[in-house]
């Protein structure tokens, strides 16, 4: 029994990350190697820009957002994230986000759904690799990449995926539901 989050890692207004959320979380659904899935935008979670006054590795949180911030990120066994490409990077609330935590990514594999223009988000997934591994995750290779993905979002702001995007995606949730098996000794035994 395993617990799929996927986290949109976008806060701007008129943003396409829930729409592409949506349509992952369909996909895994549609998967079933995961029992539980739960789409987290980081737009609700609304953390301010850190303000713990102790290093999260301690795990010494004084305010009630990180407390349930690092509940949320505690219950998974493995992550998407859904974002964007910035200036040929990933965003700033996706970032704050992860540095928040320390102990509740560790031995979780993560999944990158990215998008954007002619790079598709490919630049920013680049970057945030060296960030997770540091924490301990496993980035799968295999991802989703969605060019102009604007053309890809119809009228009532629904994603409608080609096939290699399907394609894309069953590769990418068949490597995580093997991650997430192969690292729960790790996670079980960082938990006790």
């Amino acid at each position: 029994m395993s617990k799929l989050e996927i986290i949109v890692a976008s806060t701007r207004p008129g943003r396409v990350g829930p729409s592409v959320a949506d349509w992952i979380e369909k996909e895994a659904a549609e998967h079933g190697g995961f029992s539980e899935i739960e789409v987290v935008d980081l737009a609700e979670v609304n953390l301010p820009f850190m303000n713990e006054p102790h290093h999260p590795r301690l795990g010494r949180y004084t305010h009630q957002h990180t407390r349930d911030w690092s509940a949320k990120v505690s219950e998974a066994d493995a992550f998407v994230f859904v974002m964007p490409e910035y200036n040929f990077g990933y965003n700033a609330e996706l970032k704050n986000a992860i540095d928040y935590l320390h102990g509740e990514w560790q031995y979780k594999p993560v999944g990158m759904v990215s998008y954007g223009g002619v790079s598709a988000g490919t630049r920013a997934v680049q970057m945030i690799k060296q960030v997770v591994t540091t924490l301990k995750m496993t980035p799968v290779f295999e991802a989703v990449s969605i060019p102009f993905v604007q053309q890809f979002i119809d009228d009532d702001k629904r994603l409608v995926p080609n096939e290699i995007m399907r394609g894309a995606a069953k590769a990418m949730l068949d490597e995580l539901v093997r991650m997430t098996e192969a690292l729960r000794p790790l996670r079980e035994s960082a938990a006790s």
